[in-house]
């Protein structure tokens, strides 16, 4: 069988070819500005196609096209350079192996996702694109990024992890970068960070986790706005910084760095002026280093502590419906107590950190899905059930009460809505997860004792038992579609995020800010492990005749080696 040609001619010729693609036809007669194809529906078609079809080049108002999920797609035509109104470009999750240099033609685009496909090489054009504001090129076999990104002025985001990258381009260290501020190189092959790392003023994440690299520059204390760095998995030659790295907070971190560039520049003073100091004093001061190092590894410990099934009576248990197996089959839960919502933000880092662990680790919801709940909320016993679309009814999050089927309605007309406004670029929030649902007939829920929905994985949990400051225990559920081992995962990570953020909010507490509910009464802001402890729960998953299915946690979760994670069964 030949391969499609998608030259200009080919394009012309196959316009009818919109039939076939009713969200083509449907962008083409509406003049959309947005177009998404994703999942197993667009890779059959692409598939039989052979690529992309001819017509989306046609679609030049386009400013957002997003195809993802299409393992089918592996070459991106040059007639992608037709589409100059691209403000974002989304094709992560495929097959590609290559881009073609003319996506430098695209000058507007200012949002480039190239994330998980098979490519060994950037185009040089990308150097080109002087709007672009965020690269994400992770989750490929790249071993270098193009030379030039200095002349992408407004490069605010770089995403680079999981590759095969050795270095970063000798350019990138420039002032010119003076809006750079999150930069992404974990899980590389990176064996050296350049001392003009400071030049990067706007600076403020850092992750150069599991590279190769064996020093730190003292030089990157000099970044005025970095606030969260990450060195962990590398084999530092600096022992005491490698033991620093792998638990300590970033302004440690980086107070141990400035505080050693200034003893290299005593040291040279010293040795040049009076020589070297005494053999025993040195041992002295070693000593007292690594007194002081044992002190902030003590300081810094993060303790979870877990409370067997068998302790607590009480303790919730969830039955597993077996119409869940062909929907959403697997599900883990615990309930997590001495979480710490109430002073300033604390409340708000939480949410945001569950979000993060959605874009990241559960794959923006498609690989699972995070839900909590306030446990003085909840009517036990608890069900994992499924329902048809028009009798699951829930409350969803700052939402009235509505079935699935008006919920997934009300949403997509949002979308569409959304759509159409020339200032938005893309959909957000909830509707960017209705194509997880498409096509099924049954619903995944977890339902209460009085028959209330309280979780609609993927989509929402309930109004009903949202956590609040106030709030004291949480219920947690992890739901995946792939397999158990996915669910016990993002809870390890969820878990293992909270102790941090129980950690931060516990020393921190001084600074919460100006929110008088969180503040807490005098005498109660030490910074004790007793303080910041987390105890987790066992809940139990059983089949419908009561049969152990899953207890979260087991002896073999939270057992991967997180960094000063101190769990106590």
């Amino acid at each position: 069988m030949f391969p499609v040609s998608f030259g200009r001619s080919s394009r012309i010729a196959n316009m009818d070819d919109t039939k076939t693609w009713p969200e083509v036809e449907k962008a083409a007669a509406e003049k959309r500005r947005e177009l998404v194809l994703q999942g197993p529906t667009a890779n059959t078609k692409i598939s039989s196609y052979g690529g992309l079809p001819p017509a989306i080049y046609s679609l030049t108002l386009l400013n957002y096209l997003e195809v993802s999920q299409c393992p089918s797609l592996t070459e991106l035509h040059e007639d992608i350079q037709s589409l100059t109104n691209l403000q974002s470009l989304i094709l992560c999750r495929n097959k590609l192996s290559c881009i073609p240099d003319v996506i430098s033609n695209l000058k507007s685009l200012k949002v480039l996702d190239l994330s998980a496909n098979n490519l060994v090489l950037l185009p040089d054009g990308i150097a080109l694109l002087r709007e672009l504001t965020t690269l994400n090129v992770s989750c490929n076999r790249l071993e270098a990024l193009p030379d030039g990104l200095s002349h992408c002025v407004k490069l605010c985001s770089i995403n680079m992890s999981k590759n095969c990258i050795t270095g970063f381009p000798s350019d990138l260290y420039s002032e010119r970068m003076d809006l750079l501020s999150t930069l992404v190189a974990s899980d590389n092959a990176i064996v050296e960070l350049g001392a003009d790392i400071h030049k990067l003023a706007a600076l403020k994440v850092l992750d150069l986790s599991n590279n190769q690299l064996s020093d730190i520059p003292s030089s990157l204390s000099d970044c005025p706005k970095l606030k969260e760095i990450n060195f962990r998995g590398n084999k530092l030659n600096d022992k005491r910084l490698e033991k620093m790295v792998n638990g300590c907070q970033t302004k440690s971190i980086l107070d141990y760095l400035r505080g050693k560039g200034r003893q290299g520049e005593e040291r040279g003073d010293v040795d040049r002026g009076r020589g070297v100091n005494d053999r025993k004093g040195k041992q002295k001061k070693k000593k007292k280093r690594e007194e002081e190092q044992d002190e902030l590894e003590e300081i810094n410990k993060m303790v979870v502590r877990v409370l067997h099934v068998s302790d607590t009576p009480d303790a919730l248990t969830v039955r597993v419906s077996a119409e869940v197996k062909d929907v959403r089959p697997y599900l883990v839960c615990c309930v997590v107590r001495g979480m710490i919502l109430k002073p300033g933000n604390s409340l708000k880092r939480f949410l945001v950190a569950q979000t993060k662990l959605h874009d990241d680790i559960c794959g923006k919801r498609t690989i699972a899905t995070i839900a909590t709940h306030d446990v003085q909320l909840l009517k036990a016993p608890l069900a994992y059930d499924a329902k048809p679309p028009t009798q699951l009814k829930i409350v969803p999050l700052g939402r009235r009460e509505v079935t699935a089927v008006e919920l997934i309605r009300h949403l997509q007309l949002e979308a569409d809505e959304l759509r159409k406004q020339k200032k938005r670029q893309n959909v957000t929030g909830l509707h960017k997860y209705l194509q997880l649902l498409q096509g099924k007939a049954l619903y995944p829920c977890i339902v209460d004792a009085e028959g209330h929905v309280i979780s609609f994985p993927p989509i929402t949990n309930s109004e009903k038992t949202k956590i609040k400051k106030t709030t004291k225990e949480l219920f947690l559920e992890v739901t995946s579609a792939n397999s158990l081992q996915t669910c016990k995962d993002v809870m390890d990570a969820l878990i293992a995020k909270m102790a941090e953020l129980n950690k931060f909010t516990v020393e921190h507490q001084d600074e919460a800010g100006s929110d008088d509910e969180g503040d807490a009464p005098p005498g109660q802001t030490s910074s004790t492990d007793a303080a910041s402890e987390l105890i987790i729960q066992q809940v139990r998953t059983v089949d419908q005749d009561g049969n152990l299915k899953v207890v979260y946690p087991s002896k073999t979760d939270l057992s991967k080696d997180i960094p000063n994670l101190t769990v106590i069964w």
